[in-house]
C-alpha cells in the first residue's frame, strides 16, 4: 500500500475518534442535488429522471444543517464536485470533504472545533504513522515534522479580514495579485500572513459579504459576514466555515442579492421560520489535509484517480 492510500485510510479513523468523543452524529452526504446550488460554478445536466434540473453536489452542508437542528452535532464525509476551470496544484474537480455542523454555536465555537480537529488529526497521524512521517520528512521536506509539531503545540492567531488587508497593503508590491478591501485573498497573500507575519496557523474572520455565500450570517455592520478561513503555513487555506444566518428575513434578502431563486430555498428558509436557532459549521478538504501532512505539492499526487478539467481517464 503506498503512503497516499495509507493516509486516506488512517486519517478518517482519527476524525471518527474526535467526532465520536464530541458526540457527533454522521449524516450521509448527498452526491446529487435537485435544483439547488451554492452560488458556485456547477456543471448541470438537465434530465427528466427527477422531473427537474439536477446537478452534482458541491457540499452536504445545507442538508447537514437540517440534521444539526435535530441532533445537535452532525458531520458529513463524502465526495463533492466542482466545474471550475482551475488548473492549479491545489484544485480538483472531485474531492472529499469533512463538514461538521453544530447547533447552538457561533463563529468562535466553529473556530474552536476547527482548531481542535486539526490538532487532533495531526497528533493522531504522528503517533500512528511514525515511519511514514519520517520518510516524508527525509525525502520531501526536512522541516515537515517540525512544522506539524509546531501546529500541534501552538496557539492559533486570529485577525479580521480588514486587519489582514491593512497588513498586506503595506507590502503589496511583493504580490502578483492586487490587494485592496473587497479583494479575495489569494494563496500568496494567505501564505505571507501565516508564514511571514504570524508564523503560526491563523484564522481570518469577517469577510466582505460579496466574497462569501448567501447562508453566512450578516454582521451588524451590514458589510461583512461571520465567516472564517483557517490558514496554515506552506499551504494557505485549509478550512472554510461560518456561522449560518438564522434570521429568515435576512437570509431571504441575501438569497435575492446573490441572484438565486428563492423558491428553490423555501425548505431552507423554513428551518428558520419554524424553530431554528443559531448554528455554525465548516468544510475541511480531505485531500488538502493530506497534502499538508505529506508535503506533497500537487493534489493529484494524493488522489488515487484524480479528476480535473479535461481529465477523467479512470
Amino acid at each position: 500500500m503506498d503512503s497516499g492510500c495509507l493516509y486516506r485510510n488512517i486519517q478518517p479513523e482519527g476524525k471518527k475518534q474526535i467526532i465520536a468523543q464530541m458526540d457527533f452524529k454522521k449524516c450521509n452526504a448527498m452526491e446529487g442535488k435537485i435544483g439547488v446550488v451554492l452560488n458556485i460554478s456547477n456543471f448541470e445536466r438537465k434530465t427528466s429522471f427527477f422531473g427537474k434540473p439536477t446537478s452534482l453536489t458541491v457540499s452536504g452542508q445545507l442538508e447537514a444543517e437540517v440534521m444539526a437542528l435535530t441532533f445537535g452535532k452532525v458531520y458529513t464525509f463524502g465526495p463533492t464536485f466542482r466545474a471550475e476551470q482551475s488548473f492549479t496544484a491545489r484544485h480538483a474537480s472531485e474531492f472529499w470533504m469533512i463538514e461538521p455542523e453544530i447547533a447552538f454555536a457561533e463563529l468562535q465555537d466553529d473556530m474552536d472545533l476547527a482548531r481542535d480537529m486539526i490538532k487532533f488529526v495531526l497528533q493522531y497521524v504522528m503517533e500512528q504513522c511514525p515511519q511514514e512521517m519520517a520518510f516524508f520528512n527525509e525525502m520531501y521536506d526536512k522541516e515537515l515534522i517540525q512544522r506539524i509539531n509546531s501546529v500541534i503545540e501552538s496557539d492559533f492567531a486570529k485577525v479580521t479580514y480588514t486587519e489582514a488587508i491593512e497588513i498586506l497593503e503595506k507590502v503589496k508590491d511583493k504580490f502578483q495579485y492586487p490587494v485592496f478591501w473587497g479583494a479575495d485573498l489569494q494563496t500568496e497573500h494567505e501564505r505571507y500572513l501565516t508564514e511571514q507575519v504570524f508564523k503560526k496557523p491563523l484564522f481570518v474572520i469577517n469577510y466582505p459579504k460579496e466574497l462569501k455565500a448567501f447562508y453566512m450570517r450578516l454582521n451588524d455592520d451590514g458589510k461583512t459576514v461571520a465567516a472564517m478561513d483557517l490558514l496554515v503555513p506552506a499551504v494557505g487555506e485549509i478550512i472554510g466555515g461560518s456561522q449560518r444566518e438564522e434570521r429568515a428575513d435576512v437570509l431571504e434578502q441575501r438569497i435575492r442579492e446573490c441572484g438565486l431563486n428563492v423558491e428553490d430555498y423555501e425548505w431552507y428558509l423554513d428551518l428558520r421560520r419554524f424553530g431554528g436557532t443559531h448554528h455554525a459549521g465548516f468544510g475541511l478538504g480531505f485531500e488538502r489535509l493530506i497534502m499538508y501532512m505529506t508535503s506533497m505539492a500537487n493534489i493529484r499526487d494524493v488522489i488515487p484517480f484524480p479528476r480535473t478539467p479535461n481529465n477523467a481517464l479512470l
